[in-house]
C-alpha cells in the first residue's frame, strides 16, 4: 500500500511540473518568434509598406479620375477642344501661320550704344 501513495504523490507532482514546463516551452518559443526576423518588426514593416502602397493607389485612382474627366472635357467641350489644338500647333482653316526659323537674335544691352547693323 506504501508503493500506491508514492506513486499518486509522484503523479500529483508531475501534473503541475509538466504543465509549468509546457508553458515555460511556449513562452521562449513565443518570445523567440516575437523578436525574431519574422516577428513583430517584420509585421510593422510589413504595415508600413501597406499604407504606402494604399496612399500610393489612392493617389493614382485621383490621376485616373482626373484623366478621365479631361477626356471627356475634349470630347464635349469646343472651348478646350480649341485649346488643345491651339497648344498642338493646329490652325483654323483660312489661318497663316509664319514660323521664323535661324539664329537668334539678342537685343542690345541696356546701357550701351546701339552698333549699326553691318551687312556685307
Amino acid at each position: 500500500m506504501e508503493g500506491t501513495v508514492r506513486q499518486e504523490m509522484f503523479r500529483s507532482l508531475l501534473r503541475p511540473i509538466a504543465a509549468l514546463a509546457t508553458l515555460s516551452g511556449l513562452a521562449a518559443y513565443a518570445t523567440i518568434m516575437l523578436r525574431g526576423p519574422q516577428g513583430l518588426n517584420a509585421l510593422a514593416e510589413k504595415h508600413r509598406q501597406i499604407r504606402l502602397l494604399e496612399e500610393q493607389n489612392a493617389n493614382l485612382a485621383r490621376e485616373v479620375s482626373a484623366k478621365k474627366q479631361r477626356i471627356q472635357r475634349l470630347q464635349n467641350d469646343p472651348s478646350t477642344q480649341e485649346l488643345e489644338l491651339q497648344k498642338l500647333g493646329f490652325l483654323h482653316e483660312h489661318d497663316t501661320q509664319f514660323r521664323v526659323t535661324g539664329q537668334h537674335v539678342t537685343p542690345p544691352s541696356a546701357g550701351g550704344e546701339a552698333k549699326p547693323a553691318v551687312h556685307p
